[in-house]
């Protein structure tokens, strides 16, 4: 499943960045993380919040990226083989997530198909996606239309997950909406997807949620998923 690792240039931005990354490879870490990911990518092996601290040091020697640039570093970062460049490039983007506007959903989208597995995925569509959309509602319709009735699996993933840090603010209809066209997907992602999503807004309005599951029919992942705190 590990895309090849074909190593392009660096963004001149992230330069500095990959000596940091290179002083902290650990292979015995990297070997584990690689098993864990289902070898989607290879990695340096350096932990989340260690691979946080750097970025946060190079970010004060260095500056955060105008706008402008942060399309071109954020490439030029998944563009990279090892897996902690996908992840420092989903850093910088939730960083400026209330920055972004619709336009830039087309370069998310890209992203998102890009070396797609659920650790970027999920990050980009509830910390972005849903951070854009939120601001923009506008927007809401087209774009989830898009990603739903798409082919593409981490698209609908997206569809479902995006209001997922929304609470009561969560568009019922849509979410149940985008779920029941879904509920039959055979694919482990998806089905865990409703799960999850369920189980959010179930913090919120659980009888909702309890209401809803009574009624679609769900595999028995879904159904779990939703109810795991309802009892």
């Amino acid at each position: 499943m590990r895309t090849a690792g074909r190593r392009v240039a660096l963004h001149p931005w992230l330069k500095p960045l990959a000596a940091l990354f290179e002083a902290h490879r650990c292979p015995a870490n990297a070997a584990a993380m690689e098993v864990y990911m289902k070898h989607i990518a290879p990695f340096f092996g350096i932990k989340a919040p260690d691979r946080r601290a750097l970025l946060k040091a190079h970010l004060a020697d260095h500056g955060t990226p105008s706008p402008e640039d942060l399309q071109a570093i954020a490439r030029s970062a998944f563009a990279q083989p090892e897996r902690e460049w996908h992840h420092t490039a989903l850093d910088l983007l939730m960083k400026q997530a209330k920055r972004l506007t619709p336009d830039d959903l087309p370069f998310v989208e890209e992203l998102i198909a890009t070396k797609s597995w659920w650790d970027t995925v999920d990050a980009l569509a509830v910390h972005v996606v849903g951070v854009v959309l939120k601001r923009h509602p506008q927007a809401i319709a087209r774009w989830n239309e898009r990603w739903i009735a798409g082919p593409d699996l981490w698209l609908n993933r997206t569809a479902i997950l995006f209001q997922n840090r929304w609470k009561e603010d969560t568009d019922r209809a849509l979410l149940f909406g985008n779920i029941a066209r879904h509920a039959d997907h055979r694919d482990f992602f998806i089905r865990k997807a409703i799960g999850w999503a369920l189980r959010e807004l179930a913090a919120t309005d659980p009888g909702a949620v309890k209401a809803f599951v009574a009624r679609q029919p769900l595999s028995p992942l879904s159904r779990r998923e939703a109810l795991r705190k309802l009892g």
